[in-house]
């Protein structure tokens, strides 16, 4: 299967709106509570510093969004969320994403990215993440309202660039 990352465009509003809308009813990685319509996902992804759509077939089957970690003296280190649809978790799209973020990442300038916020129990992004080199460099204990209104600790993950 061969998975192709292009920059998104407002032509993919409705498809990545709708992978970002399913993982925020999921509630199990997403920080965000409330749904976008199309045009408010359209308007939030062209306004990060990059976002990459990949795709299968031509079936958009992911996306991240890149953007700076922090502002200021603190904007060299990026930061980036990703999606997979759920039919195309398991299948290497996820680890073709966060590869291509960090040469984006590079290309865009940044000395590092950061994740400051991954759900305790999303083993399949914990690996992945350590797979590819980052480190955990600090927990948020009980930092992650579930759905159910219990929490769960966050990670927070660094790798420099």
């Amino acid at each position: 299967m061969e998975i192709i990352c292009k920059p998104y465009t407002s032509d993919d509003k409705a498809a990545v709106t709708a992978i970002w809308n399913e993982i925020v009813r999921d509630a199990n990685a997403f920080p965000q509570e409330f749904p976008f319509t199309n045009d408010e996902g359209d308007a939030f992804f062209l306004s990060q510093t990059a976002t990459v759509v990949a795709s299968v077939n031509g079936e958009i089957a992911g996306f991240y969004i890149l953007h700076d970690n922090n502002a200021g003296r603190c904007s060299h280190t990026a930061n980036a969320s990703y999606g997979v649809a759920k039919k195309f978790r398991g299948c290497g799209a996820g680890k073709v994403l966060v590869s291509d973020s960090l040469i984006k990442a590079k290309e865009c300038g940044y000395k590092g990215l950061q994740y400051n916020a991954v759900v305790k129990s999303n083993y399949g992004a914990i690996t992945l993440y350590l797979k590819l080199g980052f480190s955990i460099i600090g927990t948020i204990p009980g930092g992650y309202r579930r759905a159910d209104e219990t929490f769960e600790d966050l990670l927070i993950f660094h790798k420099s660039l």
